[in-house]
């Protein structure tokens, strides 16, 4: 496989885009650049992480602020609305924050174009949580689309790629996948809620929780989390 040109990842600092950022750096010549979105989530915790992961491999981590807060609609962003704690549900729940991905693309597009960055990672992942509408391998072909046709590098005839290389990959796999290829799963952060140590209740905890053991793999950032 040649080497590709340093890249954009989008990085909140959770497992499935550290994995993601892993993959990336694994293939770049030089350290990917990092974007990570300050949204109005409740709670900077994962903000925190994606700077410690960034820092890790060497990458500049680019934060963008974006306040969803001001229009609400999903428990990560309105503390009026209660996180789940019972569990996925067959439905699209109430942590989907509406447009997140819709946004996280549009941006991370223009900031590649701009960067001359040849590809936009993301970690999006279909198989273990596909309730969410903008994880889908649908959504990600019309993002590509978007990408050929509404930029200038688009229209030229290189668009800038749309690279979803968890989007089939069960939980489990993410977690042997981050372990394979040394990422530092321990800097990571995946729950909903705020505190020295993850809920272990919330869907993301749950989903963690279940792709770890799957792997037959402890999970590094549990140890020691209560001192941090």
């Amino acid at each position: 496989m040649n080497p590709r040109s340093a890249d954009l990842v989008i990085l909140s600092g959770g497992l499935d885009s550290t994995v993601c950022l892993a993959l990336a750096a694994r293939d770049a010549r030089t350290p990917p650049l990092t974007v990570t979105f300050d949204y109005g989530q409740r709670h900077r915790r994962e903000l925190d992480s994606a700077a410690s992961v960034a820092r890790w491999y060497g990458a500049e981590n680019l934060v963008v602020e974006l306040d969803a807060s001001k229009w609400g609609g999903s428990a990560l962003t309105d503390p009026s609305v209660e996180v789940p704690s019972t569990g996925p549900s067959d439905g699209i729940p109430a942590t989907y924050v509406p447009a997140r991905n819709i946004i996280f693309l549009a941006v991370a597009l223009g900031i590649a174009e701009a960067r001359q960055a040849d590809a936009v990672h993301i970690g999006v992942n279909a198989v273990d949580y596909s309730g969410y509408p903008d994880c889908r391998p649908e959504f990600i072909e019309a993002f590509r689309l978007v990408a050929a046709v509404g930029q200038k590098r688009g229209v030229e005839g290189r668009p800038v790629e749309v690279v979803a290389p968890l989007i089939e990959a069960s939980k489990a796999d993410i977690v042997r996948q981050g372990v394979e290829l040394g990422a530092p799963l321990e800097l990571t952060w995946s729950c909903y809620l705020p505190g020295p140590r993850p809920c272990g209740t919330c869907d993301a905890c749950r989903l963690r929780a279940a792709g770890f053991a799957a792997a037959g793999v402890d999970d590094p950032a549990l140890a020691g989390a209560d001192d941090r």
